[in-house]
């Protein structure tokens, strides 16, 4: 698994625009929106639990209150303590309007419900760059933005950095991990051109982070020979793996 720290230059001119990457078939789609609040009374979750419909409560098991709405389609975690946490949305404004059904509820039933400002805390978001990348290659050729620390960097040369710093091993795992610093967000890479962006504030964020990343994936675009010696790779060791 490798892991990666970049940060664009601070002009951003390379970045590609979201009519751009539409014009090349790629596309920034919201899976899921994680946000948060916080009720400011402790909440007897086992009561409420028997209360509201679509509320489940094992006490032994997770401590938290799971309530799953259909409209909008998100799940809220409600705490003890009165925190909640909104999960499974897939846009920023399911996960307020499932805040506010949670205290709409909260209300219904004379529970306290007078809550803090509910908060987007990540975003997650996948696309498809329609290419297969060389990991190795990116990997290598960004050492220079790892995160491995100053010390290590003065110690190692250049070839052991790369290896103490990426040890990209597909076998393990078969992705890349990426972290961008400018915006700041997290993305697994993988060879196929699969990308999930995680760790932004908005949308905005990851469509930006897409944009940004984009031209320097380009840069390590497999040839369709390489995929296709690939592919006849892979047809020849699952014939082995027949005939064996």
């Amino acid at each position: 698994m490798s892991v990666l720290s970049f940060s664009s230059n601070s002009t951003n001119e390379d970045a590609w625009s979201h009519a751009r990457l539409a014009e090349e078939g790629v596309a920034y789609r919201v899976v899921n929106v994680l946000g948060s609040g916080f009720v400011k009374e402790p909440i007897d979750i086992k009561k409420l639990a028997l209360l509201v419909r679509n509320a489940d409560y094992a006490p032994r098991g997770f401590g938290a209150l799971v309530m799953r709405f259909q409209t909008p389609r998100a799940t809220v975690l409600l705490y003890r303590s009165g925190k909640f946490v909104v999960i499974g949305a897939t846009s920023v404004v399911n996960a307020k309007l499932a805040a506010e059904k949670l205290i709409s509820i909260l209300k219904k039933v004379s529970f306290p419900c007078d809550s803090s400002p509910f908060v987007i805390r990540n975003v997650v978001g996948s696309t498809d760059v329609c290419f297969k990348i060389r990991l190795e290659g990116l990997a290598r050729d960004h050492v220079r933005f790892s995160t491995v620390s100053g010390s290590l960097h003065a110690r190692l040369s250049v070839r052991q950095l790369t290896r103490e710093a990426f040890q990209y091993e597909p076998e393990l795992f078969p992705g890349l991990i990426y972290r961008m610093l400018r915006p700041k967000c997290t993305m697994l890479i993988f060879i196929s051109g699969k990308l999930v962006i995680t760790g932004c504030e908005s949308p905005d964020a990851g469509e930006n982070a897409l944009g940004t990343i984009y031209p320097v994936l380009l840069q390590y675009r497999l040839r369709d020979e390489y995929s296709e010696e690939e592919d006849e790779e892979q047809d020849t060791s699952d014939s082995m793996e027949i005939d064996l």
